[in-house]
């Protein structure tokens, strides 16, 4: 499940905010995945592979007719997936606890970034939600990996913002001259 989760990943950092239910239903995924590995552990890989393709494929579905409820929901997710993720490396501690903690607040940051920011927070946090993945999950050195995050996160952003960029500019309408229709 390592390959499905860098793929998941990947599209994430180029993508994420151009296809905002792919979005959702990659953090859903992703999430969906980590909650299902700890909850069944022991149990066979592709009960888990269902379950996280059953979250990510209602979040996505979901996702398409509660947009602004659905991505304030999915930035919380991510939020709190990129955190938890980190919180144990950066505070040097494994415990359950502190995962929990961190999960709740990245959470909550990352919901309220996402709700008052929309476009520029789904850059970010799906550029960030992806570049985690992928470095989770790529059999690379230790020491290569923040390495990895960083460069993916700072191209996935680089990517997404061009590609905004490019998109507002062609919705802005045209400025033409008006005809002076008197006389």
């Amino acid at each position: 499940m390592e390959w499905l989760n860098i793929l998941i990943g990947l599209a994430l950092v180029f993508f994420g905010r151009k296809l905002f239910w792919l979005f959702v239903g990659c953090v859903g995924f992703i999430v969906g995945a980590e909650f299902a590995e700890r909850a069944l552990q022991g149990q066979p890989e592709w009960l888990i592979l269902l379950i996280a393709l059953g979250v990510g494929l209602l979040g996505a579905i979901i996702s398409i007719f509660l947009q602004r409820v659905v991505i304030g929901i999915a930035g919380f997710f991510a939020g709190g997936y990129c955190l938890s993720a980190l919180a144990p490396t950066v505070l040097h501690s494994n415990h359950e606890g502190v995962a929990w903690i961190a999960f709740v607040v990245g959470g909550l940051l990352g919901a309220i970034l996402i709700i008052t920011l929309l476009d520029p927070a789904l850059i970010a946090m799906s550029s960030l939600a992806g570049a985690t993945a992928v470095a989770q999950h790529v059999p690379l050195d230790s020491s290569v990996k923040p390495w990895l995050f960083l460069g993916l996160l700072v191209l996935g952003i680089i990517v997404q913002t061009g590609q905004y960029a490019r998109e507002k500019k062609s919705r802005r309408p045209e400025k033409t001259e008006r005809s002076d229709s008197s006389g």
